[in-house]
């Protein structure tokens, strides 16, 4: 017969509970499954506590809100709560130039661009990966930068929509000369167009 003490049995005892590594990881699977069933919107924690049968406490515990869930879950490499106060630390008439840099700044990271570039081409092919990503873009993200400036839904998208077609001509197609140019280059190129799209 093996002793427990020296790790001779193998398998989780019916007393033992999950650690805290296991607990997380099956809020995780509970968490993508709702997602891709209903939704960003949709998702509550309560709900996604209930499907992964933990304390709704647990899931503030180990990712502090909906959206930390969602990042986790969905490996989004970016979170809206860390990037909307990048932009808005820049003055109003210059809100254009910390949309521009803050997004250069999160694709120029090679760590974060790979899981981006994924998400965009996942989104282009597949529907459910599509409707997971506009609902965290237009929930989110855009609904987060609505409240926290006077610019227009229709103004938020216009920029959004701009900086993703430029990051996509940048790092997915590669077009040249857009490509290659540098920081500065870009921000004077492109920042007094966002600022009109947020300031208008």
């Amino acid at each position: 017969m093996s002793d427990p003490r020296r790790g001779g049995t193998r398998g989780r005892g019916p007393g033992r509970r999950p650690g805290p590594t296991e607990t997380r990881e099956k809020i995780l699977t509970a968490a993508r499954d709702l997602f891709a069933e209903k939704g960003y919107d949709g998702a509550s924690l309560r709900a996604i506590a209930r499907a992964a049968e933990v304390d709704p406490a647990l899931v503030h515990h180990f990712f502090g809100n909906k959206e930390g869930v969602f990042v986790e879950a969905m490996r989004f490499p970016v979170d809206p709560s860390v990037l909307l106060p990048r932009i808005m630390s820049f003055p109003p008439d210059r809100l254009g130039e910390g949309l521009i840099r803050t997004f250069l700044h999160v694709w120029e990271d090679d760590e974060r661009r790979a899981p981006l570039l994924a998400m965009i081409r996942s989104a282009m092919t597949n529907e459910r990966a599509a409707a997971l990503l506009r609902e965290f873009v237009t929930s989110a993200l855009l609904g987060r930068a609505s409240q926290a400036t006077e610019a227009s839904p229709l103004g938020i998208q216009a920029a959004a929509g701009q900086m993703i077609g430029l990051m996509v001509l940048r790092h997915v197609l590669r077009v040249e000369p857009l490509a290659s140019a540098s920081e500065d280059e870009l921000v004077e190129l492109v920042a007094p167009t966002l600022q009109r799209y947020l300031t208008s």
